[in-house]
């Protein structure tokens, strides 16, 4: 390929990163759009985010985390604003019982799909919360993908009393 053409093909590419990244910032409500470092080539959005409140002790984060690529992406850990440790948790039937263990290898977002985090499901499980997280208090919260890059999303807080799930931290 000349030299002309690479240098031709690289200014388009560059135009259609800007174009797409103007059209972004209009985004529909309830969605809030990813903050990615490099090396992420996921685009990942993180739909109707939010965490539940609490003083201290643990507390979890919730949303849609869509995939708008055409490879999976796996999420294979987290941070938080509210808390110095955040695990990923799934729910699953142990002894007849819901019961929340930390997910081994992380979360798998299919390509071009979705992955829901909802109560009583898969979650973001913050620990030892440190900050106390009130109604309509915004909490950052950043993911960890396998290829090392970062998506961050502010989950709004909201009052909810909780599933009747156990928690098993040995269990993975």
């Amino acid at each position: 390929m000349s030299l002309r053409r690479r240098s031709l093909l690289g200014t388009a590419g560059a135009v259609l990163v800007l174009s797409l990244a103007a059209c972004g910032s209009g985004e529909s409500p309830g969605t809030t759009p990813p903050a990615q470092s490099a090396p992420a080539q996921a685009a990942l959005v993180v739909k109707d985010p939010w965490v539940k409140t609490a003083q201290s002790g643990m507390s979890a984060a919730y949303g849609t985390v869509v995939n708008t690529t055409g490879k999976d992406v796996v999420v294979v850990s987290a941070t938080s604003t509210a808390s110095p440790k955040v695990e990923l948790h799934e729910t699953t039937m142990v002894d007849g019982a819901m019961a929340m263990k930390p997910k081994e290898g992380g979360f798998v977002i299919p390509a071009n799909g979705s992955h829901e985090f909802k109560p009583g499901g898969d979650h973001f499980m913050l620990m030892d919360v440190t900050t106390p997280v009130k109604p309509g208090d915004q909490v950052t919260v950043t993911l960890t993908l396998k290829d090392g890059g970062t998506v961050q999303f502010s989950a709004l807080g909201k009052d909810f009393a909780g599933g009747s799930e156990s928690y098993m931290p040995g269990m993975g």
